[in-house]
């Protein structure tokens, strides 16, 4: 497993220069920032985040040593898994797909997993430690083992003010490094001016921009907008997208709600879904557009005179759709260095 490198100078988590359509109240894309689930005691710091970092992507953290929390969230896939369900400790699979971590601090209500069963970020994180699937440690023992690895007692000291190793500072630790994970530099946010609205002045193809005016199309179209709201494109509470006419298997919230991830660097984050059944954004597009089913619990925006409305799009318009979202990957987020795997020579 072996020491972590890290720079002389740490990498900058805490101040990040964000563009103003992050940051402002912009009229078509609203306020991003207002959404922010940062606690205040929990505030980014350089050396909290990188701390953070090198829990995520130390296989210590499992119990026989061979899973992180990276195994499963993977950087060039947008944190998520390319596989349909995430392989544990042991050998056995995750009973849902991982979904992508990108613009985790702005989901409002800050709660976390497909069923929101944990209430913070700061609970999420020691979860899948003691799961008896995924990582399967007991938080007592990991303290003990961190605490006899040399380099965590400076790490813990220069983020936390002592050498103590405690699994409520892991999760503060792990919880900051999360909320960095920040996706603003993709083709799409080359089309915001400085001001913070949005002129792509050529920026897109004409079918992308096709598929932007059908993605925020409020009449007449597809109004994607409506569920993955802002330029954060992250849902604004769990909802049943009309996946099945029976929900019995997994309910996800109630009655076959669930939350969803950020449509940032959608386009590498494939398989989709909570159950990961569909391998493509292709498929993904074919289901809204003829293949919601009726559900007691389907999303208002999902349906018409309380039935279940389907797009009925052209190929074409479809294509355009996945073009489009094809814009939000963020090649600079996907390869930042303080995102990546310490422990890599």
């Amino acid at each position: 497993m072996g020491v972590p490198s890290l720079p002389q100078t740490s990498f900058n988590y805490a101040n990040i220069n964000l563009p103003a359509h992050f940051t402002i109240n912009n009229p078509d894309f609203g306020n991003i920032s207002r959404l922010d689930n940062t606690p205040n005691n929990n505030q980014i710091s350089d050396a909290g985040a990188t701390l953070g970092r090198v829990l995520f992507y130390d296989k210590r953290l499992s119990a026989n040593d061979t899973t992180a929390c990276a195994s499963c969230h993977l950087q060039e896939n947008g944190f998520s898994d390319p596989r349909q369900l995430s392989v544990g400790f042991d050998g056995g699979l995750t009973g849902r797909h991982s979904m992508s971590l990108a613009n985790a601090a702005y989901y409002e209500n800050g709660r976390f997993f497909w069923d929101e069963r944990a209430d913070t970020l700061e609970d999420q994180v020691l979860l899948p430690i003691q799961d008896s699937v995924e990582m399967g440690m007991d938080l007592d023992d990991l303290e003990v083992k961190l605490t006899a690895t040399s380099f965590y007692g400076e790490l813990f000291d220069d983020a936390f003010g002592s050498t103590d190793v405690t699994s409520e500072r892991i999760s503060l630790a792990l919880a900051q490094f999360v909320r960095s994970m920040v996706s603003f530099e993709s083709k799409f946010d080359e089309g915001f001016d400085n001001g913070g609205d949005f002129n792509p002045n050529g920026v897109f193809t004409a079918e992308e921009e096709l598929g932007r005016q059908l993605f925020f199309s409020n009449n007449n179209g597809p109004n994607c907008d409506a569920c993955h709201e802002t330029a954060a494109m992250i849902l604004d509470q769990p909802r049943n997208n009309g996946l099945d006419a029976n929900t019995n298997a997994d309910q996800g919230t109630g009655g076959g709600r669930f939350k969803s991830p950020s449509l940032r660097n959608i386009a590498v984050t494939a398989p989709y879904m909570h159950d990961g059944r569909f391998g493509t954004l292709e498929e993904v597009v074919e289901h809204y557009n003829s293949g919601i089913q009726d559900h007691p619990q389907l999303a208002n925006q999902l349906q018409q005179n309380g039935q279940p409305e389907q797009l009925n799009l052209s190929q074409a318009e479809m294509n355009a759709l996945v073009a489009f979202m094809e814009t939000l990957t963020d090649e600079s987020f996907l390869t930042d260095p303080k995102f990546s795997d310490p422990f890599e020579d």
